[in-house]
């Protein structure tokens, strides 16, 4: 029998864990943590003060800062959590697992304690690249196989899809006559196109999504104008109860993404409620879903509007029983933990003083 392990989870700053409503890594972070801890871990959460959580919470702010009340710089803050795990409690933990991404490479590669990095987002923007590549050895988990693509030659320990908990989501066999938007507000996530969609097909189109600052201005002008009509509801940015509602009662979720999403959430959460998904065939999505059986990749409009008068062919049990195949909370649970020992055994991710990278102290960016 494998011994349990002291492990500190690091999240983001930005949102509670769990979110209070929009935060996709720090719910996965919730579910983790607690997914861990009723297994017997001794596991150590580095969150917001106001998260809620079965661990220990070490906490250097009191509330996320989104929607708190106290104004902080999020990378200083962020840097000072880092700080505290890495130079003062480091010795407490057999195995670190960071949810801040870049953040946590100049702290880990030092370190005697192995890390585990999660990375959540995008990595073909700006300087990700190069930065990751100035620590290829680190334990890189990425979210989906598409993910790696941009910087295919760092280690890549594994990859391992979220999960939730079955019982956060209520199937639902006889939906509503609508069909949902369900995210944020932002140019890449192309919210206008699935509203056109619905005028096109005639059909009624829930929006539930926040709008963060930097999309404002996007917002005022490419979607306000398109949201004055009979088919659109804009319900605006939900919390989990008002998100299960939509999501069970919907026809189908309509995510009209036109980036490379790393994972996508909302794609399980709507499999979960037994909700298909009908979302173009980029980053992540051929992954998650399967075309014609749990939804529709589409990569015209033509395809769009095919896959709208057609959704009702696909069986919302088989979308609810391939949520809880491949992504349970126990399948993402159990694939971190095989990952952790992994670590433990073969004492990897344990640097010298200098990086491969490393000339004189200075980083050489390739």
């Amino acid at each position: 029998m494998k011994k349990k392990l002291r492990i500190a989870q690091i999240a983001p700053l930005v949102e509670r864990v769990p979110p209070k409503k929009y935060g996709g890594t720090e719910r996965v972070v919730y579910h983790l943590t607690e997914g861990l801890v009723e297994k017997g871990h001794d596991v150590t959460l580095f969150a917001s003060g106001d998260s809620l959580t079965s661990a220990r919470l070490v906490a250097p702010i009191k509330e996320a800062l989104r929607l708190g009340r106290k104004s902080y710089s999020p990378i200083i803050v962020n840097m000072m959590m880092l700080s505290r795990v890495y130079e003062k409690m480091f010795r407490e933990f057999d195995i670190v697992h960071s949810h801040l991404e870049y953040l946590t490479l100049p702290y880990a590669y030092k370190a005697q304690v192995p890390t585990v990095l999660t990375m959540h987002g995008r990595l073909d923007l700006g300087n990700y690249r190069d930065v990751l590549r100035l620590y290829p050895e680190m334990a890189y988990v990425s979210i989906s196989d598409s993910q790696r693509a941009p910087v295919p030659d760092i280690n890549w320990a594994k990859t391992i899809y979220h999960g939730y908990p079955a019982s956060c989501f209520e199937f639902n066999e006889h939906p509503d006559d609508y069909f949902l938007y369900l995210g944020r507000f932002s140019e890449e996530k192309r919210p206008e196109q699935a509203i056109m969609l619905a005028r096109a097909c005639n059909i009624p189109l829930k929006i539930a999504a926040k709008i963060d600052p930097a999309d404002q201005n996007y917002f005022d002008k490419k979607i306000r104008p398109l949201l004055d009509h009979p088919l659109i509801d804009y319900v605006g940015e939900v919390d989990d109860r008002q998100k299960v509602g939509l999501l069970k009662n919907a026809k189908a979720l309509l995510n009209t993404i036109d980036w490379p999403e790393p994972f996508g959430l909302v794609m399980i959460e709507a499999l979960a409620c037994g909700t298909p998904v009908i979302v173009r065939g980029c980053g992540s999505a051929p992954e998650v879903i399967t075309h014609g059986k749990t939804g529709f990749i589409c990569n015209s409009k033509q395809e769009f509007i095919d896959a709208i008068h057609h959704v009702d062919r696909l069986s919302r049990k088989t979308c609810r029983n391939e949520f809880e195949r491949r992504f349970s909370l126990s399948e993402m649970v159990g694939n971190y933990e095989d990952l952790y020992y992994s670590l433990q055994e073969k004492k990897i991710n344990r640097y010298p003083l200098s990086a491969p990278l490393l000339k004189n102290g200075v980083p050489s960016f390739r």
